[in-house]
């Protein structure tokens, strides 16, 4: 008796499988592109309901709100109108939207490129590490700073880094290309949309820049890493720019973006050791074959 035909190329079920094999691919892309954009949102309400890292946040708050404020004053007050009638003369009743993310994106420039990095940068290590260590990822953060197995929790688990602890580096070039492609603001419709993907696609890379510094990646090896998800790091980095450019709560979104970057982390190492259903929240400490820390000690953040 011959054999039967296998199950793709007979019945219902095989004819509904080669009608959408043509939408794999498509498809494939599109999910890969949602989960990476959620990354973002999820950082929002991971650090919501983990009030251990809101004194992280605290003590730079009001300075942050501050120069926020004040920023955007100046460059609404004297920037945005010329900018309007400007891009009017080309766009006609649609330039106010162009003109305004133009004006978020030269504020964007400026308190990236004069604060970020003073105010914000240490304490957006803290959110990564800690998210790492409440996602059961403390042997990725042991190696380089010291750490309180002791302590209530993750964030005051935190010790002194051993190693250089940057989430991202201050880059000439990153602040060269957001003042670049600002004109794109310039052409209708398309214009604005193209500004934010090409900009957050860098920022997407960038946040994934202290997860390649755990791992002691060279900066070959960091570029292949980042080729590998670079379609994800287009749609991560592109919601993250949209919060970026909220005035005054930007600030608050470099923090829960922080925390979503290190969730994707967790679960591309989950995924890598086969570890998927392995719950976020495990407390677990991977404190192997490292010095005993000292003890801990309740100096506040």
């Amino acid at each position: 008796m011959a054999d039967p035909l296998p199950p793709h190329s007979t019945g219902v079920p095989g004819r509904v499988a080669n009608m959408l094999r043509p939408f794999e691919r498509p498809i494939s892309y599109l999910v890969r592109a949602g989960r990476a954009a959620s990354y973002p949102l999820r950082g929002i309400w991971y650090f919501l309901r983990n009030p251990e890292f809101y004194p992280l946040l605290r003590g730079r708050l009001i300075p942050l709100t501050i120069i926020s404020i004040l920023v955007y004053v100046i460059l609404f007050t004297f920037a945005f109108l010329p900018q309007l009638a400007l891009l009017a003369i080309f766009q006609g009743r649609s330039a106010w939207l162009n003109a305004t993310i133009l004006v978020l994106g030269e504020g964007h420039v400026l308190i990236q490129g004069l604060f970020e990095g003073f105010f914000v940068d240490e304490a957006r290590v803290d959110v990564f590490d800690a998210t790492l260590i409440k996602c059961s990822h403390t042997n990725l953060v042991a190696p380089h700073r010291i750490l309180y197995p002791d302590a209530p929790n993750a964030v005051k688990m935190l010790g002194k880094p051993t190693t250089s602890a940057v989430y991202t580096p201050w880059s000439v070039i990153q602040i060269v290309e957001m003042i670049v492609f600002l004109p794109l603001n310039f052409i209708p419709i398309v214009g604005a949309p193209a500004f934010i993907m090409i900009t957050g696609t860098r920022l997407g890379k960038l946040a994934h820049y202290r997860w390649w510094t755990l791992r002691g990646l060279n900066s070959k090896e960091r570029k292949r890493d980042a080729n590998s998800r670079l379609w994800e790091y287009v749609w991560f980095g592109t919601v993250a720019m949209i919060m970026e450019l909220i005035p005054v709560f930007a600030f608050f979104f470099l923090f829960t973006t922080s925390a979503g970057a290190a969730l994707w982390v967790a679960r591309l190492e989950d995924e890598s050791r086969g570890d998927d259903a392995q719950p976020v929240d495990d407390e677990r400490r991977d404190t192997d074959d490292h010095p005993p820390p000292p003890p801990y000690q309740d100096d506040p953040v």
